[in-house]
C-alpha cells in the first residue's frame, strides 16, 4: 500500500444504454454485484492497491441515487466526493470539468466506473511515477477490443483505434484505467464535450510521453452489457480479492425446495419460492420468484416478480 495521499476519479456519469432496462432508474455504478454495487468493489480495489485517501465520482444519469450509498460523502473513512453534469461531457469533458479538484503537484488515477477487476495496481503505480509519464494506461494483452496500439520497446503508446498508426500489429486492450500527471491537462479542450482518447492522441503526436503497461493478472470484466454482468458472477465466484460481498444475503428467504447453483446471487429480503430453480440468475434486493418458477440467465429487479419461467431474457 502507498504511504502518500492518492487521489482517484471515478467516471460514473454515463447513461448505462446499453445495460438497460438495469439501468432505467439506476447508475451503472450502483448494479448490485453480489449485493453490493459495481462502485464498491472499484473503491476497494484502490484503497487496497493504491491506498487512495479521496475519490471524486462525476455523475448524470440518476444521479440522486448516490446519496443512498454514500450519505456522509465517505466510503471506508475515505472522502467522496461527487460533480454532477447536467449534460454528459463524455471522459475528457469529464476531467476537464474537475480541473479545481486535481492535485497540482501529483498524479492521480482516473477508473471506469463500469469495470470489475482485481488486476494488480501498485507496481504500475510506481512504474508511471518512475516513469515520467503525463499519461500511463493499463493494458491487457487479450480482449474483445484490440484497440491500442503499444510498443511494448518503449513502453509507449503509439496509437489508439487506429488514428494515427492503422499499421501498427501489437495491439491490446485497454482496461478502463490509467494514470495521470497535471501535466497532460493542457491537452484537454476547455469546455469541449470529447472523449479521453483525443487529448491521449493529441499527446502522443506533440512527442510527449504516453505510456502502457500490460497487466494480465487477475480478472478483468467490462459490465457495460446484460451477459457481461450476469459472466461477472462466476468472476467474482472465482475470487476477487478486495471487498468480496455476499453472494446470497442473509435476510433473503429461500424455500427448502428451492435448487439454487453455485454462481446465482440473491439480494436481501428477496423471496425465492418453493420448486424454484436458478441458474446464473441475479436477483436484486426485494426480488420475487413465485413458487415452480424456472430461471436460467435472468436478472430480477428490486420490486420485480418472476411468475413464469425464463431463460435468457429480461422481465
Amino acid at each position: 500500500m502507498m504511504s502518500d495521499e492518492i487521489s482517484a476519479f471515478i467516471l460514473g456519469a454515463g447513461l448505462g444504454t446499453r445495460l438497460r432496462p438495469l439501468t432505467d432508474d439506476l447508475p451503472k455504478p450502483l448494479v448490485p454485484v453480489w449485493n453490493r454495487p459495481l462502485i464498491h468493489h472499484a473503491m476497494d480495489h484502490l484503497i487496497a492497491d493504491l491506498g487512495v485517501t479521496r475519490f471524486l465520482v462525476n455523475t448524470h444519469h440518476c444521479s440522486d441515487r448516490y446519496g443512498e450509498w454514500f450519505p456522509e460523502g465517505k466510503y471506508r473513512e475515505t472522502k467522496v466526493s461527487f460533480r454532477h453534469e447536467p449534460v454528459l461531457l463524455d471522459t475528457a469533458g469529464g476531467l476537464d470539468n474537475i480541473r479545481d479538484w486535481i492535485p497540482a503537484d501529483q498524479s492521480f488515477a482516473i477508473y471506469n466506473g463500469d469495470i470489475l477487476t482485481d488486476l494488480p495496481l501498485e507496481q504500475a503505480w510506481r512504474a508511471h511515477l518512475d516513469s515520467g509519464n503525463l499519461a500511463t494506461l493499463i493494458l491487457r494483452s487479450s480482449g474483445d477490443e484490440l484497440r491500442v496500439g503499444y510498443d511494448a520497446g518503449t513502453g509507449r503508446i503509439v496509437d489508439l483505434r487506429g488514428a494515427l498508426r492503422p499499421e501498427w500489429e501489437e495491439r491490446y486492450q485497454f482496461t478502463g484505467i490509467y494514470f495521470v500527471s497535471p501535466e497532460f491537462l493542457p491537452f484537454l479542450k476547455v469546455g469541449e464535450i470529447e472523449s479521453i482518447v483525443f487529448p491521449l492522441l493529441r499527446a502522443i503526436e506533440a512527442g510527449a510521453a504516453v505510456g502502457g503497461i500490460v497487466v494480465d493478472e487477475g480478472i478483468w470484466s467490462d459490465l457495460g452489457e446484460r451477459d457481461s454482468y450476469l459472466d461477472a458472477l462466476s468472476s467474482l465466484r472465482s475470487g476477487v480479492r478486495q471487498g468480496g460481498g455476499k453472494r446470497i444475503d442473509e435476510s433473503a428467504r429461500i424455500a427448502p425446495s428451492a435448487e439454487v447453483d453455485e454462481v446465482s446471487s440473491i439480494g436481501a429480503e428477496a423471496v425465492i419460492g418453493a420448486d424454484c430453480r436458478l441458474q446464473e440468475c441475479v436477483i436484486w434486493p426485494g426480488g420475487v420468484v413465485k413458487d415452480g418458477v424456472h430461471l436460467e440467465r435472468v436478472v430480477v429487479r428490486s420490486g420485480q416478480v418472476a411468475s413464469r419461467s425464463l431463460s435468457d431474457t429480461d422481465l
